[in-house]
Formats: structure tokens, sequence, C-alpha cells
């Protein structure tokens, strides 16, 4: 619990901060970005409130913050699920733990751990009881519904936070909280065994780049799907067996299915493009299963139902990865099987790289330094 300094006559340069268990002290106010309204200003604030941890939640310093192209769609607001306003956006967050609530058991302070997007969950619903946490109807999700991490420090439940091992990269390790974790997660609905061809869209972002990885690890053969020289160069170096370039083909379909000898087993579509999904259903090999990731803004999945009958196709849909799937993520980070491309820039150049994300210019992934 947060312990307050005296009130009886606090130095003067004590009255900005609260000593937390007389091990850490925390400014009352820090750096974050907000934004009042959907599309409005990203402010660069200075004085943001310190949020304090309820009896089962941990404050974390944040020290990284990857940014993910659904932290795009919160500020934009074009989501049928509206965000809470004012917003902090922001859900890979990296830190250190310097407070927790009375309920707390599984941290201590020192602890480092991560904030993900599925910030809490009523742990008691069929979904929840199930592993399916991402569906339950009363979920918290960072940077959306509850105050994120593009700020110094942020609050989570704690039996949600991801447990991170001390002396790991903060920076690198970032990016697994969400994009890392949701495209492992997509591999294991794929049902791809290992020998099997798996086709990747937006392979050179900050999702793909990891899904290269993952699906290299578990002995899949990932065929890479982009655009441009810099995303060939990082998809290669990652492990991908082929690139395609979607605007360099005149046959899309043709190149790729030529590639895998008939076509992918499995499509993990992490590219926010509504076109993609739909020429993947010719491509995919028959009995083969296209996976569902990015969500393109008002998009729609097309697939002309003889072909898909005909070819006994699956479309499946993948969200975010539970509890268990994060454990087992963060577990390839740290035995050096997946890296995370990245690109550290002040928490102040935040709208420069939603920028480039629209831009879809964006080789690997931003990740933020809380401090500037």
């Amino acid at each position: 619990m947060l312990r307050t300094i005296s009130r009886l006559a606090p130095s003067p340069a004590r009255r900005n901060f609260i000593r937390l268990n007389s091990t850490f002290v925390v400014p009352r106010t820090q750096k974050a970005i907000v934004f009042e309204k959907n599309n409005g200003p990203l402010l660069y604030k200075t004085d943001w409130p310190v949020p304090t941890p309820a009896a089962d939640e941990i404050l974390v310093n944040v020290k990284y913050s990857g940014v993910c192209h659904t932290d795009l769609h919160a500020w934009h607001g074009d989501w049928p699920l509206p965000t809470k306003l004012p917003l902090v956006g922001g859900h890979e967050g990296a830190g250190v733990v310097v407070a927790r609530g009375s309920a707390v058991t599984n941290f201590e302070l020192g602890d480092y751990a991560g904030i993900k997007w599925l910030n809490g969950s009523c742990l008691s619903c069929e979904f929840c009881l199930k592993g399916a946490e991402s569906s339950c109807s009363d979920a918290i999700l960072t940077g959306y519904t509850h105050d994120g991490t593009f700020q110094e420090y942020a609050t989570a439940k704690a039996i949600h936070a991801a447990k991170i091992p001390k002396q790991t990269d903060l920076a690198q390790i970032a990016p697994i909280l969400c994009a890392g974790i949701t495209v492992y997660k997509a591999l294991k609905t794929s049902t791809a065994t290992p020998g099997q061809w798996v086709a990747i869209t937006g392979a050179g972002g900050g999702l793909g780049s990891l899904a290269i990885q993952y699906a290299k690890a578990m002995g899949l053969r990932p065929i890479a799907i982009d655009t441009g020289a810099a995303k060939a160069e990082l998809c290669k170096s990652l492990g991908a067996e082929v690139f395609i370039d979607f605007k360099a083909t005149s046959d899309l379909s043709a190149e790729i299915k030529q590639a895998t000898h008939g076509g992918p087993h499995a499509v993990i579509h992490v590219a926010v493009s509504e076109a993609a999904i739909e020429v993947s259903t010719d491509y995919v090999r028959p009995t083969g299963t296209i996976v569902l990731v990015g969500m393109p803004a008002g998009a729609v999945a097309r697939s002309s139902v003889f072909n898909h009958v005909v070819k006994a196709i699956d479309i499946k849909g993948s969200y975010v990865g539970n509890r268990e799937d994060t454990v087992e993520a963060l577990d390839f980070f740290s035995r050096g099987l997946v890296s995370s491309p990245i690109n550290i820039v002040g928490l102040s150049e935040l709208a420069s790289v939603y920028e480039k994300m629209e831009k879809g210019e964006i080789v690997g992934r931003f990740v933020l330094d809380t401090t500037c």
C-alpha cells in the first residue's frame, strides 16, 4: 500500500513526492501523452497525476512502451468500442514495480513487470475459466478503457501483469507484451505443424517481424508478404524463406502458390488490409487456415462460398493471448529465439510515430522512452 510522507511540515523537496514502503519515492505528477477527444491533439503533459494502485493492482514505473497499431485506432476512435476520455494510450509497457495494493501477493517491489492490452478481467465467468479472458464482458483494456503506458507510471491488475525476469532488456521486451503474445497466439490458433508453410501479411511491421521469428522457432516455414526493400531485407534476416512484394507482383496468388508448392497451410493476417484477407482465400492451400489478427476499421472478411466449401478452408479470428500464452511467448524471448527489431524514440515523438504508421513506413517496431 502507499504510505504518504508525514504531512506535518514536509520539506519543500518532499512535497511533490510519495514514499512507497520506504523503498521507492514516486512523484505525484509525471510525463504523459494524453488526448481529450478522439482525433484530438496529442498533448505532452509534464504534470499528469501518478495513479494510485487499487488493492489488486501494481504500480509500474514504465521505462519503455511499444507503439501498436491498436493505439492509433484508440486515438482515432474508429472501432465500435468507445475509449475512455481523456485517455493515456499504450499497452506494451515494461518497467519496475514501485508499489502494490494490499491484496497483491505475486509481485514484490523492485520486480520487473509488463503491462499488456488485457489489463484485467473478472476471472470467474465461463470465458475466464477456460482461458479466454479476452472475451470476458468485464475485460479492462490498457490504453483503451484504462489509462495506458504512454506515461511514466501506470497501473495493472497484478494477476494479469506479465512477470519479466531481472536483467531483461526492457526496451527489447516491450513489444513482446502485445505484438509477440498476439502473433504467438495466432500461430497456435492456425494449428499449423512443423514443416508446414505459413504466410504472414504485413511481415515487415511490428507484429509481422515477430511472427516470422515465432514461426521459425515453432518449426514452421514462414513466407513474408509486404512491400519495399527495407522490409524485404528485415524479413529475410529474421528467417523468412521467401519474401513477396505485393506491389511488385502482377499475380500475388500465383506467386505465393508457386513459392509454397500449392499454397501455405496457414495465413496470419497482421496487415491492416481488407484486400489482403480476400486474396488469401484464393492462395491458401486446400484445408488450410486463415487467421485474422489485424483489424482494419470497418473491414469485412470476404470469401466465395463455393471456393470456401470446395477447398474446405477455415477462417478464424485470434485476439490476444491469455496468461498461459504470455508465459510461453516470453519464454521464447528469454531463450533468445525471438528478438524485437526496434527504434527507440522519446515519448514526445508519439505523433510522428503515428504519422509514419499511417503511411506504412514503419520497419519493425517503435518503442517510446518514457523519460523524454
